[in-house]
């Protein structure tokens, strides 16, 4: 199973677009409070388009409450900061990909506690960090690539010319 954990998401079309990679993948999405945008929100609705009936999505008042009800077995943290790249990291198994806010990402405290857990998406010095549903895609398929897939389907249409 793969759960894509959003700290503080910030920006709606974001996470329509990050609940829409669930909805494909098979993924469960956690969000975790404050929001900034009720997801009622028509924005957020819009960019899931018609797939929110796809996404299981549970939402927690802070950090704590979602670490009291889901522990931190099998996590991974998405940080610029991280020592390391995602491709190092092993996602057989479960995993939870955690994300933090679009303006500061994941607070300090949570990234010094889990440094061995830390990943990052390479890229150049100058850039300072990809689009939050971009960064969610990319991890979210690596660790269903090594995981074969499970469940999705894996050929499309093939066509003659």
């Amino acid at each position: 199973m793969l759960d894509i954990v959003l700290v503080e998401p910030e920006i709606p079309h974001n996470t329509g677009a990050i609940a829409r990679t669930c909805a494909c993948t098979g993924a469960r999405l956690h969000l975790i409070k404050p929001l900034g945008f009720e997801i009622s929100d028509k924005w957020v609705k819009r960019c899931g388009l018609d797939y929110w009936h796809l996404v299981e999505i549970s939402v927690y008042e802070n950090l704590e409450e979602y670490f009291a009800k889901r522990g931190d077995a099998d996590l991974w943290l998405a940080t610029t900061k991280a020592p390391r790249a995602y491709a190092e990291a092993d996602f057989s198994g479960d995993v939870t990909l955690m994300f933090g806010k679009e303006t500061a990402g994941l607070p300090l405290w949570l990234r010094e506690k889990y440094r061995d857990r830390c990943i990052r998406i390479p890229m150049i010095s100058e850039a300072r960090s990809l689009n939050l549903s971009n960064s969610v895609a990319i991890l979210a398929y690596e660790a269903l690539r090594q995981q074969g897939f499970p469940g999705l389907m894996d050929t499309g249409e093939m066509s003659v010319r």
